[in-house]
């Protein structure tokens, strides 16, 4: 799908979500939907595969799952990889990285020490150049704590775009991972997300791009002020000492009880960032 203002799609281009295809989405990205869907995952999770025009070489952003053998060589056939990017640690972004970088030869890095193979861990303000491509390093700490993401630039990029990983999404919004992820420093990323360029295209670890990050990290920010009321207000109606099952049943009520494992991690991060 095209965001409403967004560039219309080229010609030839398919449309998100497409299975087993790589989809162009801005003249320096493309993505490859890994075909694992849930209800964590929405569509399956975005591999992200970056090159100026013209360049053979990539740099890959999120291989994806471990075991998902068919996804990581028909990522690892778009060309010589030049370099493995990670956005954080979880294992349907993060878990294939060592396997690829024994298909592909490529070096591993991260913000997470412990991912990196053959380099270094990346930091806030860093930048990746390799394939034609720029990525500099935002660090976006909340969903989890080594969540970053990448500023992509190149020649002909055209629309300026940021790869948010799992920090903001292509639909929905994400969970706050607790106790790893924390809800004061996802508040100040969404924050920092919301300062960059208007027009500046959404690149997901999961769902659609999407046209506009500030406007899109300001919804954020307004969804997440109004579940702390609504936390706030369950504490006061619940019965002293109710446990986060309670307010997530009374918060996100309105929810798929499917999802109220991960919405009971985001409560937990909300009554922590509460009493903080």
């Amino acid at each position: 799908m095209t965001p409403p203002g967004a560039t219309p799609p080229p010609v030839g281009r398919v449309d998100h979500p497409a299975y087993g295809v790589l989809r162009p989405v801005t003249a320096l990205a493309s993505v490859l939907l890994a075909e694992n869907p849930s209800p964590m995952t929405l569509d399956g999770t975005n591999t992200w595969v970056l090159r100026a025009p013209g360049v053979e070489e990539c740099v890959v952003v999120d291989p994806g799952e471990e075991d998902d053998e068919e996804h990581l060589r028909r990522v690892a056939g778009q060309g010589p990889v030049a370099r493995i990017l990670l956005t954080h640690r979880h294992p349907d972004h993060a878990g294939a990285a060592r396997r690829f970088a024994e298909l592909t030869g490529a070096p591993v890095q991260a913000l997470d020490p412990t991912l990196v193979l053959g380099s270094e861990a990346l930091g806030d303000g860093d930048v990746v150049a390799a394939a034609g491509v720029e990525l500099r390093v935002v660090a976006t700490p909340g969903h989890t704590s080594d969540s970053i993401s990448f500023l992509l630039a190149g020649p002909g990029g055209g629309t300026p775009s940021v790869l948010t990983g799992d920090t903001i999404l292509g639909r929905g919004t994400t969970v706050i991972a607790h106790p790893d992820g924390a809800l004061g420093p996802y508040l100040d990323s969404l924050k920092v997300l919301a300062e960059l360029p208007p027009g500046t295209a959404v690149l997901p670890g999961h769902g659609p791009d999407l046209a506009d990050a500030p406007a899109v990290a300001a919804q954020y920010l307004a969804h997440r002020e109004q579940r702390l009321d609504q936390v706030r207000a369950a504490l006061k109606a619940l019965p002293e000492g109710a446990t986060p099952r309670e307010v997530v049943e009374t918060v996100y009520a309105d929810v798929d009880e499917k999802l109220w494992p991960a919405a009971e991690l985001s409560v937990r991060a909300q009554l922590e960032y509460l009493r903080s």
